[in-house]
């Protein structure tokens, strides 16, 4: 009890003096696109923290979309919203999820544990360490105006699921700490089974929890992500097994084979419409300052090394991390498009002419879930990255903004993005506990 009411006095002091850390010296720009600046580290004695408070959503206040466009709720008063998907019928499913509630304490000696109640109190303060409901919800919009009229529980008693995917009459949804699928028929508005697991999942402590999971074209593969366990494997790469990874999974058996690796966190992942090609999103490593070290999208190869965590953009060397291994980082893949310093990508969809005019129908959306580590705050959006010829193109515009208020308050927090069957927008908003849907204003 003694030590308890010691690590949380010593957190909340260490929590109050986070000002001492850096703040941005380039502006934005300068850490997005496909050569992004990157300056020397900036490692300082406390690692910067800048934290918006969680406050939510005042009645019907929404966030701000671009003029041409609107929004809507499609739902209101989830329970910590944080992926949504788009049923072949048109129904949305919606992944009410916070982290694992009985995750293992993490290692280490005194001072990793300050540190661990402080990214505590910090995660708390940016509205998650909630206890997770553990379920998915499904919303129905039969008559198109963008509100969803029907509100089921689909799924419940999972473990903190995220990222899920439809193929044929199975729905596969991924756990913090395995994959697994429900049988599904069109139209039903609860499962129709209980969930049977398809693969464990790397999981222990799970410092990164979220884990998605999309099908091949075929619906043969399923690829699954898994964040690291750790900032820069500070506690041993043996907790990092298997982890800071994508994984290919055969639908049928179950077995799996590691298909890309040093990826930090990579959270959403989409095809590429014109080439059929794997893009992720990625958080990248922290505390070396709010300048460093950019978030990025990128294509994904097969058997391609990403870096983490011995270097980042490539062969861009972290000193931190002992002992190095220069044979790895000589392999290291240089990411495609830099998405700016800690805006923390979590959600990718790539648009459709569908629903999208021509100004925003060939690129990809991201959810960025917003920084709670650079001084000024940067995310807290969802952005669109546009493409040409399966590449991008341009630099990244504010799609849908106003999560953040004057004050320095967030609203909301962006985390999965999802085309609806008409081609809008939806939005996971896990801070203001809404379902967004994005349209064109007619």
């Amino acid at each position: 009890m003694m030590r308890t009411a010691t690590l949380t006095l010593a957190a909340a002091a260490v929590l109050a003096l986070a000002g001492c850390g850096d703040t941005a010296k380039l502006p934005f720009e300068a850490g997005t696109g496909p050569n992004p600046q990157l300056p020397a580290p900036n490692k300082t004695l406390l690692p910067t923290m800048k934290v918006a408070p969680a406050t939510g959503w005042q009645d019907t206040a929404a966030p701000t979309p671009l003029p041409g466009f609107k929004v809507t709720a499609l739902a209101r008063g989830l329970d910590h919203p944080r992926w949504v998907y788009t049923l072949s019928n048109g129904d949305v499913l919606v992944a009410e999820s916070d982290r694992p509630r009985n995750a293992e304490p993490k290692p280490g000696g005194f001072f990793d544990k300050i540190k661990e109640k402080v990214t505590g109190l910090v995660m708390k303060r940016a509205g998650s360490g909630t206890p997770s409901a553990d379920r998915i919800t499904l919303l129905r919009d039969a008559d198109g105006d963008g509100v969803a009229e029907t509100r089921t529980v689909f799924a419940s008693g999972l473990t903190s699921p995220f990222g899920m995917a439809l193929v044929g009459n199975e729905l596969f949804v991924a756990n913090a700490d395995a994959l697994v699928k429900l049988p599904y028929t069109e139209g039903q508005t609860q499962a129709g089974g209980p969930a049977v697991k398809v693969t464990d999942l790397p999981a222990s402590f799970n410092h990164h929890w979220t884990k998605n999971v999309l099908a091949s074209r075929d619906g043969a593969k399923l690829y699954v992500t898994v964040g690291s366990n750790s900032n820069i494997a500070d506690y041993g790469m043996q907790h990092e097994e298997g982890r800071a990874a994508i994984w290919e999974v055969d639908r049928a058996t179950g077995a799996k084979r590691l298909m890309a690796s040093g990826l930090r966190n990579p959270n959403g992942m989409a095809w590429e419409p014109d080439t059929n090609v794997l893009w992720t999103v990625v958080n990248e490593r922290d505390e070396i300052g709010s300048d460093l070290v950019p978030d990025y999208l990128t294509s994904v190869r097969d058997g391609g090394f990403y870096g983490w965590p011995w270097s980042y953009w490539g062969g861009v060397v972290d000193t931190r991390v002992q002992p190095q291994q220069p044979e790895k980082v000589a392999t290291a893949i240089r990411p495609d498009y830099a998405l700016g310093n800690h805006v923390a990508p979590l959600g990718l969809a790539f648009s459709s002419a569908r629903g999208m005019p021509e100004e925003f129908a060939n690129g990809a959306f991201i959810g960025e879930h917003g920084s709670w580590n650079r001084n000024p705050p940067s995310g807290y959006r969802v952005s669109f990255v546009p493409f040409i010829g399966g590449k991008p193109s341009g630099a990244p515009r504010e799609f849908l903004t106003g999560f953040l208020s004057a004050d320095g308050k967030a609203l909301g927090r962006p985390v999965g993005v999802a085309l609806d069957k008409s081609g809008a927008l939806l939005v996971a908003d896990d801070v203001g506990g809404a379902v967004w849907r994005v349209s064109r204003a007619r």
